[in-house]
């Protein structure tokens, strides 16, 4: 079992930053392969960010050049540093891991890993 939480969410105005913070328990190394989710409620679930132990980073369209998913090996937690956030970017923030998926790393239906999540509120 992997076990996951995140934290580091909260309310920001837009342009600000947040960092998100997501500390991996249980089989560390099976979770190498992880990502960033996220969800407004009523709609689907958004990939955002995606990290692979060999190939390195993959963002959306929609974070792109404003966010940064890293890992620190060491201490077993996934990051998400988000610069220049819009209102648009409210919503709650959910790490996932252990990828089985070989390509489409953003497809929620890849991780069977997930943490419980952390809001993010962007005011305008």
């Amino acid at each position: 079992q992997v076990q996951l939480m995140e934290s580091g969410g909260g309310s920001v105005q837009a342009g600000g930053s947040l960092t998100l913070s997501c500390v991996v328990s249980g089989h560390p190394s099976r979770s190498a392969d992880m990502g960033w989710f996220r969800q407004v409620l009523g709609k689907e679930r958004e990939g955002i960010a995606a990290n692979d132990r060999d190939l390195g980073p993959t963002y959306a369209d929609s974070v792109k050049g404003r966010f940064t998913i890293s890992r620190d090996n060491a201490k077993n937690i996934l990051s998400l540093q988000m610069n220049s956030l819009k209102p648009e970017d409210t919503a709650m923030y959910y790490c996932a891991a252990d990828r089985t998926c070989v390509s489409g790393w953003l497809r929620s239906e890849c991780y069977p890993y997930w943490g419980q999540g952390t809001q993010v509120t962007v005011s305008s």
